[in-house]
């Protein structure tokens, strides 16, 4: 079990630096006057879902709708131009699904804390086009490892050469003469310390060009020289409207009429852009995540069909199908999009995974409303389905605070429970909750709540509940006592 859970760890630590490195990326494109999307699914976010695993269509992870370009994030620990390879499956090869118009961005995460998703994403990203990278791998201007075993399907680790700065500073000497060690350097801030980095690299001794000038000021992961071309930001040309992607619904393309479908939702559609919509719904042939991307914009835009066809998937009989259906559902954000969740999640004769997805998506999708519903969760007998309510419930109790402590005077046991935990993790004020201390299971869950939290935060507003309820009062800090001694979590091995 603890190898387990570990795996588990590390698991959700990467998917963690990926999504906190691609809503770094959509950042920077949107402070750069980019459109940008999220294109691949679930890429700006670290849910992982266990059971039911989702093959998506293989894209890019965002696009800018207003220029057409697609962008690959790579999120890394240690800054290189560097990308996972098999020799043996084509699907797994680096460039899979990427075009020579898109751009892969690099953005270097730190750690933060103790937690796997505690990752901090550096301000610095670096762009770096598709077709650049392809012609430095033609010309072999890479590094490859030795490929792994079969069981890893012959995968492998490509590096494209390049030179990073070290720290903050400003370029001082350039020289790629052959006579000459071919180098760059640049004055640190801190100290003004020269720094010396070679422009020779690999086997070969390939020299790689500077791609800045003396003078120019740069920053620490910054790429100074390298094989391929690499920018801090592209021009967003304006170009493309829906017409544009209207013609590439009809594209031979899997990947751009996924991305045109989905691109769609976010212009205002004509008739015949509608129709388009409507009779991809009715293609047996097309793909299910092109018709649900067709459906998610044509229910954005009032159109019942769409919203038909999303219900059609959540009460089909292929739970891949149900749960991207649910996902999809939460994006929309609307009174019907609602209707269909709650209905999902309260259908006990639903599978237990849809529903327990369909908990996580009325908590995306942020509606006051569904609070009744996730309570009413609690009561279910699947613990993943009580699991996910509890989360969601979590989330909009963090807005919602008051609307979510009347739940703590249910008569069942299992709803107090899990509104205690949401409370738990909230921003609550005390005073909201001294109203219900009248009862004795309410009391219970309310130093439950209390106890859990941070004393130094509540301790002043603490000695309001001294003069209201002294056992209470004592069970907290009978609490705050275990939480602060050193043995609390201490484990056996």
């Amino acid at each position: 079990m603890a190898r387990n859970f570990k795996t588990d760890e590390s698991f959700l630590e990467k998917i963690s630096i990926g999504a906190i490195g691609t809503k770094k990326v959509y950042e920077n494109l949107l402070n750069n006057n980019h459109r940008p999307i999220e294109l691949g699914r679930g890429s700006m976010s670290y849910k992982i879902w266990k059971s039911i695993k989702i093959k998506r269509i293989r894209v890019p992870d965002l696009l800018c709708v207003d220029c057409g370009k697609r962008i690959e994030s790579r999120a890394k620990t240690k800054l290189e131009i560097t990308m996972s390879h098999s020799i043996n499956e084509r699907e797994r090869a680096w460039d899979f699904g990427l075009s020579n118009n898109d751009y892969v961005a690099i953005v270097v995460c730190e750690k933060s804390g103790d937690k796997p998703i505690d990752w901090i994403a550096s301000n610095l990203v670096q762009y770096i086009k598709v077709s650049d990278l392809k012609d430095a791998f033609t010309e072999g201007y890479i590094k490859q490892e030795t490929p792994k075993g079969a069981q890893e399907g012959y995968e492998t680790r490509i590096t494209w050469f390049a030179s990073k700065a070290s720290s903050d500073g400003i370029i001082s000497y350039i020289s790629q003469s052959e006579d000459s060690k071919p180098k760059i350097q640049f004055k640190r801030d801190k100290d003004n310390r020269t720094i010396t980095l070679s422009l020779r690299k690999g086997k070969q001794g390939l020299i790689i060009s500077p791609i800045v000038e003396i003078n120019d000021h740069v920053k620490e992961n910054e790429i100074i020289a390298s094989v391929v071309p690499v920018s801090q930001n592209f021009v967003c040309e304006k170009n493309i409207n829906s017409n544009y992607y209207g013609k590439k619904l009809d594209s031979i393309s899997l990947s751009e009429r996924y991305a045109s479908a989905k691109a769609l939702s976010y212009f205002d559609i004509n008739e015949k852009i509608i129709e388009l919509l409507k009779s991809k719904l009715d293609d047996e042939d097309e793909h299910i995540y092109v018709k649900l991307e067709c459906a998610a914009t044509l229910s954005r835009n009032r159109i019942n069909k769409g919203y038909d066809f999303i219900n059609h998937c959540i009460t089909s009989d292929y739970l891949v199908d149900k749960l991207e259906a649910v996902i999809v559902c939460s994006e929309i954000k609307s009174t019907k999009s609602f209707e269909l969740l709650t209905n999902c999640l309260l259908d006990e004769n639903q599978n237990h995974e849809i529903r327990a997805g369909a908990a996580w998506a009325l908590g995306e999708m942020g509606y006051t409303k569904s609070i009744k519903s996730l309570v009413n969760s609690f009561n279910a007998f699947e613990p993943i389905i009580k699991i996910e309510a509890a989360r969601a419930l979590a989330k909009l109790s963090k807005e919602n605070t008051k609307e979510v402590i009347p739940f703590l005077k249910s008569k069942s046991q299992n709803e107090i429970q899990g509104t205690a935990w949401a409370i738990s993790k909230s921003d609550f004020d005390i005073k909201d909750l001294l109203p219900f201390l009248n009862e004795e299971e309410t009391r219970v869950w309310i130093s439950y709540i209390l106890g859990v939290q941070d004393k130094e935060k509540y301790l002043t507003d603490i000695e309001e509940l001294k003069k209201i309820d002294s056992e209470v009062y004592f069970a907290v800090t009978v609490l705050w006592k275990i939480m602060e001694s050193w043995i609390y979590k201490l484990e056996e091995y």
